[in-house]
């Protein structure tokens, strides 16, 4: 089994604006503490990035925060993180968050957090990993997403057969089960990309 040791978290810069949103964030982040996993995220102290990674820290676990140098101005990344990355580019950020990652999960979030969520997923579909990756989907914010994917497997652009398996959790209480049940049996080798990641 290829255990679970760091979870790459993507979520909004924002609160949005039900507060199960941040109430999600704030549960996970203290589930991942208590199960000593630690947080990848984009590095921000705003918004659920914000409240996930002091969830973390607050329950004494660790957190890795990852930003490109153009937005430090804007979200502020969290000093108190253990370890913060600026990185050039958001290329740079990416393949950096997905190296220092044995799985990702999407919180509700923006166009930002959608273009990583689907990243994975397409890197996952061409056989470049098999890092399991999560919808949380909260107060039912990601079906839109999963009713367009149906559609688009309706419309064979998908395989009727997925080849990525994109787990759904509608509860935080679930998503880290999922996760390590998804996890067994992926070696280390079909977690690690052997070429450098596409700029997709």
């Amino acid at each position: 089994m290829s255990k679970i040791n760091a979870l790459c978290v993507y979520c909004g810069s924002s609160p949005g604006t039900d507060p199960a949103f941040v109430e999600a964030a704030h549960g996970f982040g203290k589930i991942l503490a208590e199960n000593d996993i630690r947080l990848v995220y984009g590095g921000g102290s705003t918004g659920l990035m914000g409240a996930l990674a002091e969830a973390v820290l607050n329950h004494g676990g660790d957190v890795t925060g990852i930003i490109p140098e153009f937005l430090t101005t804007k979200e502020r990344p969290r000093r108190l993180a253990q370890e913060l990355i600026v990185t050039r580019d958001m290329h740079e950020r990416k393949r950096t968050m997905f190296e220092r990652a044995d799985g990702f999960v999407a919180l509700p979030g923006g166009i930002g957090t959608l273009e990583e969520l689907v990243e994975q997923l397409t890197w996952a579909q061409l056989g470049r990993h098999k890092k399991p990756i999560l919808l949380a989907n909260i107060k039912g914010y990601w079906e839109p997403l999963l009713t367009l994917i149906d559609h688009m497997r309706v419309q064979e652009f998908l395989p009727a057969a997925p080849r990525v398996d994109c787990l759904v959790a509608d509860r935080v209480e679930d998503i880290l089960p999922k996760l390590r049940d998804a996890a067994r049996g992926v070696t280390d080798a079909e977690k690690t990309m052997a070429v450098p990641a596409e700029r997709l």
